[in-house]
């Protein structure tokens, strides 16, 4: 009898729909939110823009212009900077440099990432920019151009200043600029090292990267007046989430409020990378130096899903049969509509891979010759 009743159980709970999106996360702070990396989707929000001290999760712009540096080829790794005695005379979180010290850019990193660093973000401030003055305008114009609107920086370490805000949205922007360099993960993933040769440890100020699984940044804050924030970012199964905390009454509930948030977006959504049943088929060229182009989807398609439903997708593609050259990279050639039951998800461009000039009538010309007098072979 015992035996029936677990079958019938079990049958019971497997003939349950997937649930929809479940569970309400736990956030102690003033303002938060949870964000999809690869989408920019908005998971979840709280005073989302509300204008607030950053502390030190300033340093994640900081970061960015190192890793944009970095990227352009303006500086290296193995750089050597020398520390101004301004830089050596910042307070705060730092790694102790003295005037004239001398460090890699790829310490200089590590002590920015790990130890929250206020001497060397000055320090690298100063070597890309020549002053903290001119950086902090290259982070403020950075920021603008990231749709940062509720940004104004004063400094580049998140000491207090009047007038220095952002708020959980902005962070999340910036964040996600940043995640796009895939060299920071080097240093935002360190849990223990050492600078100058061994001699001085090193620990993460952002607990998540030794005990929540997947963490793959990035950056703590905390100041009396801004008390404790956060922008926690972790990746699983191809997707990765960024979860900013922002004045959080303890240290303590900063973690705890990200981790809700993050396993709240684990929990209950997928990445998942909508490509057509079939290939699609190629497109015919009026009048063009090629008789047909390729058509691709648009982007990394890519789509944010609620994981009850991944199994249901449909995915309907509308594409023209022929287009008039010229033809422009990037042209429209038609759309691939992505459904789960009666909802619409998604809509993706269909786009020409490549361009394909048009014939000129010397050419229209020669074909027609061809034509007669070789058979077009």
């Amino acid at each position: 009898m015992k035996r029936l009743f677990s079958v019938f159980l079990i049958l019971t709970l497997l003939s349950i729909p997937a649930a929809a999106v479940t569970g309400t996360p736990s956030v102690e702070a003033e303002s938060a939110l949870l964000m999809e990396k690869e989408t920019g989707t908005v998971l979840y929000a709280k005073n989302e823009h509300e204008k607030l001290e950053p502390a030190s999760v300033t340093k994640v712009m900081t970061m960015l212009l190192i890793a944009e540096a970095l990227g352009s080829g303006t500086i290296s790794l193995d750089d050597m900077v020398t520390t101004s005695a301004y830089a050596a005379s910042m307070g705060g979180s730092q790694v102790y440099l003295e005037e004239g010290e001398q460090m890699s850019v790829n310490d200089m990193l590590k002590a920015i990432a790990v130890a929250s660093g206020n001497d060397a973000s000055v320090a690298m401030a100063e070597y890309i920019a020549g002053s903290e003055e001119i950086f902090v305008a290259r982070m403020n114009e950075r920021a603008a151009e990231l749709g940062m609107a509720d940004t104004t920086f004063k400094n580049c370490t998140g000491l207090p200043a009047q007038g220095h805000v952002t708020s959980a949205y902005d962070i999340a922007l910036m964040s996600r600029a940043l995640l796009s360099h895939s060299v920071i993960r080097n240093y935002t993933t360190i849990w223990i090292d050492s600078l100058r040769g061994g001699a001085f440890g090193l620990a993460n100020t952002n607990k998540l990267v030794r005990f929540y699984s997947g963490t793959t940044g990035l950056k703590t804050g905390s100041t009396d007046s801004a008390l404790y924030c956060l922008s926690a970012t972790a990746e699983r199964d191809g997707m990765e989430l960024i979860a900013v905390i922002m004045k959080s009454p303890t240290s303590t509930k900063r973690f705890e409020s990200a981790k809700s948030l993050l396993n709240f977006g684990f929990a209950n959504y997928a990445l998942v990378k909508a490509s057509p049943d079939e290939a699609l088929l190629p497109v015919e060229v009026n009048l063009g130096e090629v008789p047909e182009i390729q058509p691709v989807l648009e982007g990394s398609s890519h789509i944010l899903v609620e994981k009850s439903q991944v199994s249901s997708l449909k995915k309907t593609v509308s594409l023209c049969k022929e287009v008039d050259a010229p033809v422009i990279a990037g042209q429209k050639l038609g759309e691939m509509t992505v459904t789960s039951g009666d909802k619409e998800l998604a809509v993706i461009p269909i786009v020409a891979a490549e361009d394909v000039p048009k014939l000129t009538w010397g050419k229209i010309l020669g074909r027609f010759m061809d034509t007669i007098f070789m058979g077009g072979k």
